[in-house]
């Protein structure tokens, strides 16, 4: 992942002083995840550019060699050596944290001058594309992208999320600095670092002077926060005249949000078949697989997921560890493809598959479906995936967006209907499709449900 800082003007050479780093001299900084380099492609009066070059290594932080004692953060196949993400906003402050206070000792009145700068920043993590403008404008940048195809050869794959984004302002390069570490991982939510209260007074140092009057300072504190509600709502509350408790009332509303209902919605459809066995196949982290156990009926629950990083995760939300022994011998947790046959996933009454289809490339599809509907044939599946007629509902959800980013597609109800109906045809079941959360009139619901009976 790349980072180029240049200034352009009269004795530009002088941002080396700026930075703290010396044009005429290349530097190797070692970092827990890998390391960082720092050096100058370009030096002239005219024209200076700095680079922050990361190197890290996948590997590495797949297997827990980044600072993890309990296994790795990340898939093996991962795409964080590549883009900017908290990676280089930890990189920032650990290789120019003195520029980032303003301080200089020799050129302290440049380093309180605004400056014409222009940062690139290389492979930006941007599923909403339009909100790079919403972000970065209203701090005086101008702004420009390149986009990328994502595959070549399948034009109708569309554009990659990811962007070399271009920012231009006449600006003190102390606030550049401060603007890049707090907003490159709110467009790339994906932390390599566990988010603790400490966050909150990072979030708050670096944004003094600018943050509290962005227009979109509700997006930056909730992204960079990894949405946990309530430290957005005291670093809210603290950017706000207001007092803490006050900010933190709305919590009003009981409801249950749409993945507590759509969860529920499954179980019920599990339990309903009269199944004794289930299966959770993409399980994430576990939350279907934590309702399963909790249910007499059943007395065979397994869980499995392509991520050795999300099993992780479902092993310690599930506390495994301190669940009863007959609960222990009902679950088996494991590692696997849909796409490739795997006699494990046979011999189960039931099979649950929520919101994992549309995370798989269209090519893909047909191999799932031979696995699930042909080879290990469940009595039952339960199916669930967005409906993309609902999305015109989110607010500032710009059209034709997918609802997350690694999203390959998301199904119309008509078309969810023809793909379901189809697999029936070909594998010998039948089908009923249900809506799941609240419905439009116009749209419908935002999640579809397919229930899959095995004809006999």
């Amino acid at each position: 992942m790349l980072l180029t800082i240049t200034y352009t003007g009269e004795h530009t050479q002088e941002l080396g002083y700026l930075l703290h780093k010396n044009p005429a001299r290349p530097q190797e900084f070692p970092l827990s995840y890998g390391k960082a380099y720092v050096f100058y492609p370009e030096v002239t009066d005219q024209r200076t550019t700095c680079a922050l070059l990361l190197d890290i290594d996948p590997i590495d932080l797949a297997r827990g060699k980044a600072g993890s004692t309990e296994g790795g953060l990340f898939d093996y196949v991962n795409d964080r050596p590549y883009v900017s993400s908290s990676f280089m906003s930890t990189a920032i402050s650990r290789v120019f944290g003195t520029a980032m206070s303003g301080r200089s000792k020799e050129r302290q009145a440049l380093a309180d001058t605004p400056l014409p700068l222009t940062a690139k920043i290389h492979m930006l993590a941007a599923p909403n594309k339009n909100m790079l403008a919403e972000i970065f404008e209203p701090l005086g940048y101008a702004t420009s992208i390149e986009t990328y195809p994502n595959d070549d050869k399948f034009p109708a794959w569309g554009e990659s999320k990811y962007v070399t984004l271009t920012l231009s302002a006449t600006v003190l390069l102390k606030d550049l600095l401060n603007h890049l570490y707090v907003l490159i991982p709110v467009f790339d939510t994906q932390k390599h670092y566990y988010v603790s209260a400490e966050e909150i007074e990072k979030l708050l140092s670096h944004g003094e002077g600018w943050l509290k009057e962005h227009p979109r300072r509700e997006y930056i504190a909730g992204r960079y926060l990894n949405r946990r509600r309530g430290y957005v709502n005291q670093a809210l509350a603290r950017l706000s005249e207001d007092e803490p408790e006050s900010e933190q009332e709305p919590e009003a509303e009981k409801k249950p949000n749409l993945n507590q209902t759509r969860l529920q919605a499954v179980l019920d459809e599990a339990l309903a078949c009269g199944a004794k066995s289930v299966i959770d196949m993409g399980c994430g982290e576990g939350n279907l697989t934590r309702l399963l156990l909790k249910e007499k009926q059943l007395t065979k629950v397994a869980a499995t997921d392509v991520s050795f990083s999300s099993l992780e995760r479902a092993k310690e939300k599930l506390k495994i560890d301190r669940l009863h022994e007959t609960v222990q011998e009902k679950l088996s947790l494991f590692q696997s493809s849909l796409t490739y046959r795997d006699k494990r996933f046979e011999g189960y009454d039931c099979a649950c598959v929520v919101e994992v289809v549309e995370h798989m490339d269209p090519p893909r599809l047909e191999a799932f479906a031979r696995v699930l509907f042909g080879f290990s044939k469940p009595g039952t599946v339960v199916l669930t995936t967005p409906n993309i007629e609902y999305n015109v509902n989110y607010e500032h959800m710009r059209e034709n967006a997918l609802r997350h980013g690694d999203h390959r597609f998301e199904w119309t109800r008509a078309q969810f209907k023809a793909w379901a109906e189809s697999i029936c045809g070909r594998y010998g079941y039948s089908v009923i499709t249900k809506e799941i959360g609240e419905n439009d009139e116009a749209t419908g619901a935002p999640t579809q449900m397919g229930v899959f009976t095995l004809c006999v």
